[in-house]
């Protein structure tokens, strides 16, 4: 299947840095891809270019074949990381605002019952809760029927229950034939929403595919958490084990023999937690254990 989007070889240099260093991603039709990364590593940069909001230095960025024009913009929709809506409006008038930008807009009564919209239609837009602002944020992103939806850190500062009721409506809009591209700090949300990733630091690509399958990749199929004075004091740590934020951490495919090698080094295992590698650990791995700024 022929890419939607495509970029090659994407540079950007700021003064000082580059920031951009040779990306390059093909985007499916109605698939959900993944950019991720850490704070500097080059991501928020990479998607502008993609959305067509800033140029790059050197590559190529195409949709459906062609470099990004009018038709493209057309197409597209973005829910960015922060916007500012109109003071003493209400949802109501700002979808009626939005959708007066547009030739081609689509169903209101159905973006209004996907986007969970009618009970504040009359409500100012000051007065929203944040999950509330969030999912008419995604009603304007999708008010001209976009083929392609860019969505930036979209359930950035939401409480736990909503960030997955948002996470049920991303999947909605997808079920609905749209393809996503997505950029998240939360490792959990990447590994349930998106078909595919590319994990970005200093501007360059460090992993890339489908994600369960990069898990399966760097690590073995369980990891034993315990806490770090559990472990006795003077013995070296066994294999394939690290410490993070004071707890070792222990890699294996055979969890019993381990068990019972840590039973007999007096190892208090009142604590001890068995658990799977997941995409947040793929990460840490990746980048380091901290986020840079």
């Amino acid at each position: 299947m022929s890419p939607l989007l495509k970029a090659t070889d994407l540079v950007k240099v700021f003064p000082g840095v580059r920031a951009v260093d040779g990306v390059s991603i093909e985007v499916r039709p109605g698939q959900c891809f993944g950019l991720l990364g850490p704070n500097g590593a080059g991501k928020t940069t990479t998607l502008e270019m993609l959305e067509g909001i800033s140029q790059p230095d050197s590559g190529r960025i195409t949709y459906k074949g062609r470099a990004l024009d009018r038709a493209f913009r057309e197409d597209i929709g973005i829910q960015f990381q922060t916007t500012a809506l109109q003071d003493f409006q209400t949802v109501r008038e700002s979808l009626d605002m939005f959708t007066s930008l547009y030739r081609r807009t689509a169903d209101r009564e159905e973006l209004v019952e996907m986007c969970k919209l009618a009970e504040i239609l009359d409500r100012d837009t000051r007065k929203l809760s944040g999950g509330q602002r969030q999912r008419l944020l995604l009603a304007i992103a999708l008010i001209n029927d976009p083929v392609l939806v860019f969505l930036d850190e979209p359930t950035t500062g939401l409480d736990p229950q909503s960030r997955r009721n948002f996470w049920g409506l991303i999947e909605t809009v997808r079920q609905r034939g749209k393809t996503l591209v997505l950029t998240t700090h939360y490792m959990e949300e990447a590994q349930r929403l998106c078909d595919e990733i590319i994990i970005v630091d200093r501007g360059q690509i460090v992993a890339r595919g489908r994600p369960q399958a990069l898990v399966e990749a760097h690590f073995p199929s369980a990891v034993l958490r315990l806490p770090e004075n559990a472990w006795p004091a003077g013995k070296p740590l066994p294999g394939n084990s690290e410490l993070r934020d004071g707890y070792i951490e222990i890699y294996t495919d055979n969890v019993p023999p381990l068990l019972e090698q840590l039973e007999l080094a007096g190892t208090n295992l009142n604590e001890l937690k068995v658990g799977v590698p997941d995409l947040e650990d793929v990460f840490l791995k990746l980048t380091g254990h901290a986020l840079r700024n």
